[in-house]
């Protein structure tokens, strides 16, 4: 359970927010946790990298000399990986870099990845009736006073953003705007201040409380 302090749009503290979820034993909870960031940042890639042998290089069909009687070394083929323009040994070819994790297991790890960020969580009032209109350098003001300094990477999780604040939002250096049902482990790990509203963490508990 993490417990946080409301503040709202002035910075001033207005109540207090508690974050309930079933995280993983503390003996495991570092192992599940590396397993689900490894197994989505593997799984991001997109496996298409390739060379070619010897055998799929261009040219090469005709022996460039005589076997004997030239005092130089035996080639069967210009095309060996030991000349220039030859293939390549070894080289990567695509392949697939899935790797699959039970849902249980992956739920579980965000949950714990989640928790684990307690004292880099920052609750605010639901602040989209503050920016009638997209204004960065209003959010920019409104970030410093709840104590997120500009250019930290920054995570906020909304409930929901409307048009105005992810204009608001989008360009402000290291700031990411994420729905509080479409979270990742990488983004809540990677960020080092995370900002969320009442409303978000109640539909995080909804989302991912089982």
């Amino acid at each position: 359970m993490v417990n946080c302090a409301v503040k709202n749009w002035q910075g001033e503290t207005v109540g207090e927010a508690t974050l309930e979820l079933k995280v993983a034993n503390p003996e495991n909870a570092e192992h599940i946790v590396h397993r689900a960031l490894v197994r989505q940042t593997t799984n991001s890639r997109q496996g298409t990298a390739s060379t070619k042998t010897r055998s799929e290089v261009r040219g090469g069909g005709r022996k460039p000399w005589r076997q004997k009687g030239t005092g130089r070394a035996r080639a069967g083929s210009s095309r060996s990986p030991l000349w220039r323009g030859g293939g390549v040994i070894f080289g990567p070819k695509p392949r697939d870099f899935n790797i699959k994790m039970n849902r249980k297991e992956r739920r579980l790890a965000l949950r714990t990845a989640l928790a684990s960020r307690g004292e880099d969580l920052f609750v605010v009032e639901p602040f989209a009736e503050q920016l009638p209109q997209p204004k960065t350098k209003e959010l920019a003001q409104a970030m410093t006073r709840w104590g997120v300094e500009l250019g930290v990477k920054t995570l906020i999780i909304l409930e929901e953003f409307p048009e105005n604040v992810f204009l608001s939002a989008r360009n402000l250096p290291n700031v990411k705007l994420m729905r509080a049902d479409s979270l990742n482990i990488y983004d809540i790990l990677a960020a080092q201040k995370i900002v969320t509203t009442p409303s978000a963490i109640e539909k995080i508990q909804e989302v991912y409380g089982d």
